[in-house]
């Protein structure tokens, strides 16, 4: 059973290979399977847990070190769970990972990460985890795109193992209109190398970045801002802000924390790492007061004219452990929406200074998620579960939400 042209492929200069019979264990955090080589541990592109494989082993040297890494050449014992990749591009592309996986056994797989990362920690010993939740699409779900442009003009993506340049024709991940625009620019951007692709999946609306000038081009590029729908409401996204990129399931993130939030209507609630406002929006209509914090200007203007039709909402800008410190007085709960690389220090500091009631930690990376998870559990915060959500269905992503308690009945009393 081999998995794809990417087995025959030769190499770009510099990257050697050869081809190795392997075991392959659990997933890494990457997403890929680990196997032992030569003494130790690889990541296997292609591979699931439990299968042996005959894999293409790729080394490449950076600054005087080896990086090794491999690639399913041929599957000798396939899991149960092993399935044809939908994409043709699957192998010379690696954008998603787990296309030859059943999507049932990914979400199991998403949970069982979420699980490893939490077993590091002795403070988190116990702490349940939810069964993933599915997305409502498979595929097509994706409303950003970022390609690399090659000769001609050429769009693509860059194999993260073996380096190479993979032109593709449509992409199964991104939405149909991310799609169509691919259609009408392929061939005609060659006067940049990166391209930024953003649609809004509920308004029809479009950013292409950056800005260029050939006659070719069928659609205008270099807007400055697009609009998407979420909530039931209209949000600005400027070039720079960040926004899901799974317009679908970020609104069921959003009842996730509504609901783990459990609030009465009386409450002040910070939103922190508040992006362009979409949290802030929703807690609205349910809290007495949301005090929304986020450092990127950019990000800022966008949110005031989200949410400048809601009189309970002001916005912050300033970083989250700088903001947190000079609140008045202190809330009774706290969202923290970090990004991947998860919350300052001196943030998780701050948070348990202002020791709010209830803290709900939205994550995109069980590994960050659980240092920080440890430290608010060694400062007074029972962990009382976190759901992971799939965010990202064909990779090894993962969004979560955890829920945590002040114990011992500190904080001051709602109402």
């Amino acid at each position: 059973m081999a998995l794809g042209t990417e087995a025959e492929a030769a190499n770009e200069a510099g990257d050697a290979h050869e081809l190795a019979e392997l075991l392959l264990g659990e997933a890494a955090p990457s997403g890929d399977a680990t196997a032992e080589f030569e003494g130790s541990t690889i990541e296997v592109f292609g591979g699931i847990p439990g299968e042996r494989v005959v894999a293409r082993v790729h080394r490449r040297r950076r600054r005087r070190r080896e990086f090794v890494a491999a690639m399913v050449a041929e599957v000798i014992e396939p899991s149960p769970h092993r399935v044809a990749p939908p994409c043709p591009y699957f192998g010379p592309c690696s954008g998603c990972e787990w296309q030859h996986i059943d999507y049932p056994h990914q979400l199991r797989m998403k949970a069982d990460a979420v699980r490893r990362a939490l077993a590091g920690h002795p403070g988190l010993e116990g702490v349940p985890v939810a069964a993933t939740v599915p997305a409502p699409d498979a595929l097509g779900y994706r409303n950003h795109a970022r390609f690399t442009v090659r000769r001609h003009g050429r769009m693509g993506f860059t194999n993260r193992v073996t380096r190479r340049f993979v032109d593709i024709e449509r992409c199964l991940l991104m939405d149909d209109g991310i799609n169509d625009l691919l259609a009408g620019l392929q061939g005609t951007v060659a006067e940049t190398t990166q391209l930024s692709v953003r649609y809004g999946t509920g308004t029809g609306e479009w950013l292409i970045q950056p800005a260029m000038r050939d006659g070719r081009i069928p659609v205008p590029t270099g807007q400055t801002h697009y609009r998407e729908r979420l909530f039931g409401r209209s949000f600005r996204v400027a070039s720079p802000s960040f926004f899901q990129v799974n317009t679908r399931q970020a609104e069921a993130l959003g009842e996730l924390v509504l609901g783990a939030l459990g609030l009465q209507g009386s409450e002040t609630v910070v939103d922190a790492y508040a992006g362009v406002g979409t949290f802030a929006a929703l807690l609205a209509g349910h809290a007495e007061r949301v005090i929304a914090i986020e450092e990127s200007s950019a990000a800022v203007r966008d949110a005031r004219v989200n949410v400048g039709d809601l009189g309970n909402v002001e916005f912050v800008e300033a970083k989250t452990e700088e903001a947190l410190g000079g609140l008045e007085s202190p809330p009774d709960a706290v969202v923290l929406d970090p990004p991947r690389a998860g919350c300052h220090p001196d943030a998780v500091e701050a948070v348990m200074a202002a020791a709010p009631r209830r803290v709900v930690y939205v994550s995109c990376d069980p590994v960050t998620l659980a240092r920080d998870l440890a430290l608010l559990a060694a400062g007074g915060y029972a962990v009382e579960g976190v759901e992971p959500l799939d965010m990202f269905p064909q990779t090894h992503h993962i969004e979560c939400v955890a829920t945590l308690r002040l114990r011992g009945g500190r904080g001051r009393p709602h109402g």
